[in-house]
């Protein structure tokens, strides 16, 4: 597995919603620094899992189908790199928001 240089360094991650477990997201938020535009909350894979799944809405088919291109990460972590989603972190499995473009507000999908 390649080494990734991501957007946001360890040594400015904050804690701003605690340990809320794991999410899944692109590498175009993680690497790239694209803000979230997609953002769903599905039945967890474990129990350390929150269900949550993060796209910037620039990612096609195919770059979706290759696992090098996403990666597992805290909650916390990906709040770090867009903190426009953290009113919505509570939301229920089967949610679904999509950011209003142009603006830091989500609206549900």
């Amino acid at each position: 597995m390649n080494q990734k240089d991501f957007n946001v360094g360890k040594d400015a991650m904050e804690s701003l919603v605690g340990d809320m477990g794991f999410c899944l997201v692109s590498d175009k938020i993680m690497v790239l620094g694209e803000k979230i535009d997609f953002m769903y909350r599905e039945e967890p894979d474990s129990e350390t899992d929150s269900g949550w799944r993060f796209l910037s809405n620039t990612e096609d088919e195919e770059y979706l189908d290759n696992p090098e291109n996403s990666g597992i990460y805290s909650v916390n972590t990906v709040a770090n790199n867009d903190r426009a989603i953290i009113p919505h972190l509570n939301a229920p499995i089967g949610s679904e928001f999509v950011r209003v473009e142009g603006t830091d507000e989500f609206t549900v999908n």
